[in-house]
């Protein structure tokens, strides 16, 4: 029997990887749009907001939304290498989150193709996920997730994990197979994004 195949909230542009972990993009720039987006995401269920984007942030909009937390954590999406300490604020804050009863978190960026997924992937190691089947359930849910950071993020977490050098190369050699069987054009997607 397959798997049920969790909500995508398209008006808000967001996928949900489990009950309580949905990744995604930004809110549209038009006010009325935006508007029903966050009514959007509010009643999905979502009780906090990570946003990773370097370049803008949301935090006017939530702060009118008393059932929402919002963090806003920016980096950059340049292709360059993500810390430690920034996967340990967000992995930290997301717990956090999550730890609460009936709480739903979002990771998003921009498109939802890069930051917020490599944060929900993050999230999704921390909570003891396989690496392999966290990437399968964040390209499943948006499949336009190249997840640029998952590297980054599993350092963090072998880090976290104190991994032996062994599981760090087996893990590194499962990600790197899963992103050859699983390629993305990514300059596609993103032109697609822009189109729309």
């Amino acid at each position: 029997m397959p798997p049920t195949r969790l909500p995508s909230l398209l008006e808000a542009n967001i996928d949900f990887v489990t009950e309580r972990l949905a990744v995604g993009g930004d809110l549209d720039p038009s006010d009325a749009k935006a508007r029903r987006q966050i009514v959007d995401i509010v009643e999905s269920g979502i009780t906090h907001v990570l946003d990773v984007r370097l370049e803008w942030t949301d935090q006017p909009l939530w702060d009118a939304m008393p059932a929402i937390d919002y963090r806003w954590d920016g980096i950059d999406d340049a292709g360059q290498r993500v810390p430690p300490e920034w996967f340990d604020r967000v992995a930290t804050w997301a717990l956090r989150a999550l730890a609460q009863p009936d709480t739903k978190l979002l990771t998003h960026c921009h498109m939802g193709v890069n930051r917020g997924p490599s944060a929900g992937f993050a999230v999704l190691l921390a909570l003891g996920v396989d690496p392999i089947t966290a990437l399968t359930q964040i390209r499943a849910a948006r499949p336009i997730a190249h997840v640029a950071y998952a590297e980054d993020a599993l350092a963090w977490h072998h880090l976290c994990i104190g991994a032996s050098a062994e599981q760090r190369r087996d893990d590194l050699r499962r990600v790197a197979t899963w992103r050859r069987d699983n390629a993305l054009d990514v300059a596609s997607v993103i032109r697609r994004i822009r189109r729309r």
